[in-house]
């Protein structure tokens, strides 16, 4: 017992010691930050100019976003006029045709400030702007129904657009929707097994023609999939042919549902008016660099 108050003594005085410490630590990592964003300051991702902080739009280009949400089309999620609000309709391709998915949400319509970050992450390596992206498509993915109900599946590359790349920016979506949202995520349920030719220039029949049987289940993939909702992710939701025929691939492994979602997606407004004019817009079209 007489050797109590010593040892207590010597327990309040480490805790002492460790306050100051810790507040110089503190006041370390501030002037280190404070450094940081005077030599590269935060800039908005879309246009450059300096924003207040890091994965944040300015003024301008927040305002131009185009975000997405109800009243759209229950099987493929483009919107519809206002006057269809209060009623589950189909628009007038799905009715013709319904797509291999069960509604395919995206947090933007397609237009200048989307389609740049898209870029700068596809072909710029900007890959931080995969959690400013996903950011805004964990929104969306509550659309789709219980979030722990879901198991997203991002779009795959085929081995060798993934060597010469070196990431699949779908992959890299999925991860930060997982850390946003905690849905899981299987990066190895769906396989590219053809490599395809770029989509870009192509009509709405050639691009199916070119992605077709492109997609295959991995071994042991109906053993995690069946019963599940799977959630395609992807970047952009332009024709859909890349969608399509990877849902229909997943179609196969008996799954409950399978559905899609994208950062940006097509709609007419946003593209001139022509929502069947694809030649120059979709997620796995360009070749292009981006260095800006």
């Amino acid at each position: 017992m007489l050797h109590n108050p010593p040892m207590a003594r010597a327990t309040g005085d480490a805790e002492k010691t460790d306050a100051p410490t810790g507040a110089w630590l503190g006041g370390l990592r501030a002037i280190g930050h404070a450094i940081v964003d005077y030599a590269l300051p935060p800039r908005c991702p879309a246009c450059g100019v300096i924003v207040g902080d890091d994965r944040q739009f300015c003024l301008s280009c927040w305002s131009s976003l185009d975000f997405l949400g109800e009243p759209a089309c229950v099987h493929c999620s483009i919107p519809l006029p206002a006057a269809a609000l209060g009623g589950a309709l189909a628009c007038g391709a799905c009715l013709a045709e319904p797509p291999p998915f069960d509604g395919a949400p995206a947090a933007l319509a397609y237009g200048p400030v989307a389609r740049t970050v898209a870029l700068r992450l596809k072909y710029g390596r900007r890959t931080g702007h995969a959690r400013l992206m996903a950011r805004l498509m964990a929104r969306q993915l509550a659309r789709l129904g219980e979030v722990d109900a879901v198991l997203l599946v991002p779009v795959p590359l085929h081995r060798w657009r993934l060597w010469s790349r070196g990431f699949n920016q779908a992959a890299l979506l999925a991860d930060e929707l997982t850390r946003l949202t905690g849905a899981p995520r299987d990066h190895h349920l769906l396989l590219r097994v053809k490599s395809t030719a770029s989509l870009r220039g192509k009509g709405r029949k050639a691009r199916e023609r070119i992605v077709s049987g492109a997609f295959a289940l991995a071994p042991g993939a109906n053993a995690r999939a069946e019963g599940r909702h799977l959630v395609l992710v992807d970047d952009v939701h332009a024709s859909g042919a890349t969608l399509r025929a990877a849902a229909r691939a997943l179609r196969r492994s008996g799954a409950a549902r399978v559905s899609a979602l994208t950062w940006a997606r097509v709609v007419p407004d946003a593209a001139g008016g022509n929502i069947f004019d694809f030649a120059s817009l979709d997620s796995d079209m360009h070749s292009e660099r981006m260095t800006g």
